[in-house]
Parts: structure tokens; sequence; C-alpha cells
């Protein structure tokens, strides 16, 4: 049974700014701190690689100093907004209507709803009521590739269904205003707020790009490298500076036995579908296939164009393959990292 994916569709924000605009609102946070350690905060959203992010919320409420409470009320109005449009676009795209779907996916890391997203969506939509839910929170920057994992697993058992795995995240809702660490510095330098919808199908005469294999890959004794520590005042950035590095070391293993097993090498692989983590991340994967004859300009234009939108972000980059008319039999590789520390894989054939 073939499973394939038939549309995916973006849905940003009402607020957006230009990183340099955003400067301004940093010389103010920044008062009172080192004048050294000032530029350098400056320096690093100059050169993060990201010139435009969108948000739930204006750049002055960022910077407010509003209780978990308070933000995760606007995180919890605005993502319904959002996962709505986003699904919406997506059917669209796909000439379906809300009661097609036979399950749905909903994923975020950045904000605490119950009951979760989909719950809001069935009604908002009226989808159907023996419609099968599942909710996944706590799988960060991974959860997209996560989601379209496990919709494929459910349609591979379930012949003539469709899915649906929308991702909505907000991380400008976990700006820590009293937090100077580099882990708060760089969350609020490479991430921005955005959704998106994809919708599977195990229809014979649906098309689109067909999901050949997936799977996960977890990294022993990580876990403390990327997550929130959920504190009084929200959800507070850990962030590893070695990140970058420990996924260059295991790259082989990720990329690799997972290409063997379907008679691959990394030279059959037509399009790299990453998600752009961030910019060091980004040159440490370039390195790694640029000697090999592979690019990810799309990673690089989504990460300049919107930021790391956490899970939502590899769905943007598939987005723009997918608007594209690629030969048959060509060959995409996705891939994202989350925490855990662990990699998800996802083997397309259009």
């Amino acid at each position: 049974m073939k499973v394939k994916i038939t549309a995916v569709a973006k849905q940003l924000p009402k607020y957006s700014r230009n990183t340099k605009d955003i400067i301004p609102y940093l010389n103010v946070w920044l008062e009172g701190q080192e004048e050294r350690f000032q530029r350098k905060v400056i320096k690093l959203f100059e050169n993060a690689g990201v010139d435009k992010r969108y948000s739930i919320m204006d750049a002055e409420e960022v910077f407010l100093n509003s209780s978990f409470e308070e933000k995760n009320d606007i995180y919890t109005r605005e993502v319904i907004k959002l996962g709505e449009q986003a699904l919406l676009k997506s059917l669209a795209k796909a000439k379906l209507q809300p009661t097609d779907i036979d399950y749905i996916i909903t994923v975020s890391c950045t904000g605490i709803m119950i009951p979760s997203l989909d719950a809001y969506l069935i009604n908002r939509l009226k989808m159907r009521q023996d419609i099968i839910r599942l909710p996944v929170t706590e799988m960060g920057c991974a959860a997209g590739v996560s989601g379209i994992i496990y919709a494929k697993n459910f349609l591979k058992a379930n012949p003539n269904k469709r899915a649906v795995v929308i991702a909505v995240e907000s991380p400008t809702a976990t700006f820590q205003l009293d937090d100077y660490s580099m882990a708060n510095i760089v969350s609020a330098a490479i991430f921005g707020d955005g959704a998106a919808s994809v919708i599977l199908s195990s229809y014979e005469a649906d098309s689109g790009p067909e999901i050949l294999d997936e799977a996960m890959y977890h990294f022993y004794d990580a876990e403390q490298m990327m997550g929130f520590k959920i504190v009084n005042t929200g959800l507070q950035m850990i962030l590893d500076k070695a990140v970058p590095e420990t996924i260059s070391n295991h790259f082989p293993e990720i990329v690799h036995p997972f290409l063997e097993r379907n008679q691959m090498r990394i030279e059959n692989v037509d399009h790299l579908i990453f998600h752009p983590g961030g910019k060091k991340i980004v040159q440490t994967v370039e390195e790694l296939f640029g000697s090999l004859g592979k690019n990810i300009d799309d990673t690089k234009e989504v990460l300049k164009l919107y930021g790391n939108m956490s899970s939502a972000t590899v769905l943007y980059v598939l987005e723009r393959f997918m608007e594209r008319d690629l030969p048959k039999g060509d060959i995409g590789l996705m891939l994202s990292f989350g925490p855990g520390f662990s990699a998800q894989r996802i083997l397309l054939q259009w």
C-alpha cells in the first residue's frame, strides 16, 4: 500500500519584523548590561542568518514582562486561528472537505493547552465525530517529521484513509525577559512563529510524492542538549552550544544506513528537505553535503525568510518542493532534529 503526501500549506501570523527593526528593542532590553555583552548580542542577531520573522505578538508585547499565564493565553488563542487557517489551505489544495480527514495529528511544543489544538479544530470545522486524534507536544523541532511518520504508519495499516498533520509553533511566546543567558538570546535570534498543515493519503487515486521509508534515530545520553525548563515565567530554552558538532559526529549513522536499507546512496538523492535549526547547524550540514554535490538552498532560504519555527519549519521547506513540477522518480530526503536528542528521517519519491 502506497502512502503519499498530497498537499502542504503554510500559515504565517499577522505580525512581522525585519531583524534590523528588532535591534532598537534589544537596545532597550540590554540597558544596564556590560557594553561588550551588548555588542555581542546585537552582532549575534545580525549574523543569525534570519532576515525576517513572524510572531503571534507584536514586538512590544514580546518585550513586556507578561506572566506565563498571559503569554500562554495569547498562544492558545492564536494557535487555534493559525491551525485552522493552515488546515483549510491544505484542504483547498487537495480539493477536500474537513470531513474527508480520518486522522488528525497536531504538534506544538511552545505552549500548553488542554484540550489540545485538534479538539478545537474538530469543533470549528465540524470534522468527523469518529476522527482519530493524536496530539504531539514534546518532540520540539523534530515533531513535524515525527507527525508525518505517525500518520504514514496509520495510513499504511488503513487503506483508503486520509490524515492531516498540523504544526503550530510560537517560540516568541517563550522569550524570557529576565534571562540574559546565551540560550535565551540565541533562541530569540533564530526563532520565529508559524504554522503548516500536511495532508497524507492511502487512496490509490490521490497524487503526490510517496513515502518510501521512515526512521527515527536516538542520540544516547543527550537529553540535556535541547528542550525547555518549565519555570514560573514560562518555558525557558535549553540549548547546548555543542548541538551542531554533535549532529556532525552522528551524521554518517543518521543518513547512510537509512539510505542503504533502501538500496540507495546519497548520490541517488535529488532533493534535501532539511530542517533549518539555525545558521551553525545549516553550515554544518552544508559542509557535509557540499562535497557530494548536494545543496540545501531551500533550507537556508526558509531560515532567512521566516527563522526557525520549530516543528513547522521543515514543512515550509517541503512546501517549496511540493510546489515545483519535479520529475517522476525524483528522490527526496527529509530530516529534522529535536529534543531527546533525536533525528527523524523520511524518504520520498515523486
